[in-house]
């Protein structure tokens, strides 16, 4: 485990960031890639996948090797009767908001989030582990570069986990979707860890060193100290890689509606992935191309 400022990528020429967006985010970045994937743009082959949030869960189920991903498609579908329904509210918004009034860098920005974060009563951690548990196909890190993100829920500091991290993939996973005040934070290795969209909705600076870069954000947004997927992508582009990033259509965000964690959105969020994923296939293509001109 290493903090994530000053990371530096090693090895490979292709990454793919997957980003943080609750349930309808990962509904709608499965139909994103599948989309592409039908067209004939494999966003699989990526050296490099970071995952924060809703794309660790993507992204660990993308790169176990036991799904295609019209299989990842497919497993947003359908009715989700049953599942928990969990919501962002207002008030927990607002203490975000006075979070970011009242703080003078990122770091005490992320401190003050923590702190709310380890005070809230969000229920049982373990109870929380079960449920990610369960909606990953493997425990085990794969082969392929993963790198998932989270915070520090007592420091602020950003971590990263993969293989070498010495965390457990469900343990790592579990920590990036802790969203404060709406689940517990996550302990790995005797420190609480909250989600890695505090920090940024996508962590794209993780693909540092690469060459060809995918971006998929469900929260196109950055607020204040926490920069946007836009901010982010320019950085990549001006250290000389070629970039491309998609943000959800308007069709889409109408489907997500105004709860990104009620699961019987996921279905619709896939639906409008695959749909959208059309308007993007010939610049995915010239990205991830090895032969496309810079």
């Amino acid at each position: 485990m290493r903090g994530t400022e000053g990371w530096t990528a090693m090895g490979g020429d292709t990454a793919l960031v997957l980003g943080g967006g609750g349930l309808t985010g990962i509904g709608w970045e499965c139909g994103i890639l599948y989309g592409l994937a039908r067209a004939g743009v494999d966003l699989t082959t990526a050296d490099l996948v970071v995952g924060t949030s809703a794309g660790s869960v993507v992204g660990a189920q993308l790169t176990s090797g036991r799904l295609s991903v019209q299989e990842l498609y497919e497993r947003q579908l359908g009715d989700a009767t049953g599942e928990h329904v969990a919501k962002l509210g207002a008030g927990v918004i607002a203490r975000y908001a006075v979070a970011m009034a009242r703080s003078r860098n990122a770091t005490v920005y992320r401190q003050r989030v923590g702190a709310m974060a380890l005070a809230a009563d969000t229920g049982a951690e373990a109870q929380r582990r079960e449920v990610l548990a369960a909606r990953l196909v493997s425990h085990e890190w794969p082969e392929r570069r993963f790198v998932v993100t989270a915070v520090d829920a007592l420091t602020g500091e950003p971590a990263d986990f993969d293989r070498d991290s010495g965390a457990g993939l469900v343990d790592a996973v579990s920590a990036s979707c802790a969203v404060p005040g709406v689940w517990p934070p996550v302990t790995v290795g005797g420190r609480r860890f909250i989600d890695g969209g505090v920090r940024s909705a996508t962590n794209a600076d993780l693909a540092a060193g690469h060459e060809r870069v995918v971006i998929i954000a469900p929260i196109s947004l950055g607020s204040g100290l926490v920069p946007s997927p836009a901010a982010q992508a320019a950085r990549l582009r001006e250290a000389g890689a070629r970039v491309l990033l998609i943000t959800p259509s308007a069709a889409a965000r109408k489907v997500f509606g105004r709860n990104v964690l009620d699961p019987a959105r996921r279905d619709p969020a896939a639906r409008a992935g695959l749909a959208q994923a059309a308007e993007h296939v010939a610049e995915a293509a010239e990205v991830w191309s090895d032969g496309a001109a810079r």
